[in-house]
């Protein structure tokens, strides 16, 4: 049953009953219908703040809470997965408190080809196209550019604007990226087109949230490698680690900026 303290609502959660994990909340109104989707990191942390005294609330907020006939949750396995829904949802919704994403021409988002032959991974604005995946749209498209340097150290996919690609495929070299280990250079045949979309997948895979499986594997090698003294394998994959906690870092700065974005 909803708890009712001074100067709040009716459908307030009761203690204890909203869970801690990362999540996807929606606020209805009386009529069922959604008007308010947000996200958390912490979903008892964030709804907590919605049913503190209305008084203290931002009047945005406050007319929201107010508006709204009582709240619903659903838990998610990540940050990063919570992002997509909250996005997913408000395009499905369209609920009139909020304001982000309404149009997602003028929001990065993170964009791979899976129609070609070796997909790429690109930043992208405008409307979504067929044979594409698409993550976010971020807030931010800093947030892309680095994600994007910090895993193709780990996911070595291709990047390249189709230009550019031809012109390397037709020299018979690698770019610059190539070179250092940040692409596996499908265009000279470095790759097979099997083997270069199993690396898609893995970098899809990891931006969707599913990330422990990937860490507890390089992990796993790092250590074994330091165990067979073979130290530099150990150190390539140290820097693997290093390179994947990076993205998810910013990750989670991306999902703090983009939070309170409405109300």
């Amino acid at each position: 049953m909803a708890e009712r303290t001074p100067n709040t609502v009716d459908y307030r959660p009761a203690p204890g009953t909203i869970p801690t994990q990362p999540g996807v909340y929606t606020f209805r109104d009386k009529h069922d219908r959604v008007i308010y989707v947000g996200k958390a990191k912490n979903l008892r942390a964030r709804l907590s703040n919605y049913f503190q005294d209305l008084s203290q609330l931002h009047p945005r907020t406050r007319t929201m809470v107010q508006t709204a006939n009582r709240v619903q949750w659903t838990v998610v396995g990540s940050e990063f997965e919570a992002l997509n829904l909250e996005y997913t949802w408000i395009k499905r919704f369209n609920p009139r408190f909020n304001v982000m994403y309404r149009d997602d021409k003028t929001y990065p988002m993170l964009a791979i080809s899976v129609k070609d032959r070796f997909p790429r991974a690109y930043l992208y604005r405008g409307p979504r196209r067929k044979g594409v995946r698409y993550f976010g749209p971020y807030p931010k498209a800093w947030a892309i550019r680095e994600t994007l340097e910090s895993l193709t150290r780990v996911f070595p996919i291709r990047t390249c604007a189709p230009g550019v690609f031809r012109r390397h495929e037709a020299l018979g070299r690698p770019c610059l990226l190539g070179y250092i280990d940040r692409c596996s250079a499908p265009c000279v045949g470095k790759v097979t087109e099997d083997e270069h979309r199993a690396l898609v997948d893995q970098f899809s895979s990891f931006l969707a949230g599913n990330t422990e499986p990937v860490l507890r594997r390089v992990r796993g090698e790092m250590e074994e490698a330091a165990e067979n003294l073979d130290f530099e394998r150990a150190a390539s994959l140290r820097d693997q680690l290093q390179a994947m906690e990076k993205a998810m870092e910013k990750q989670a700065v991306v999902f703090s900026d983009a939070t309170d974005a409405d109300v």
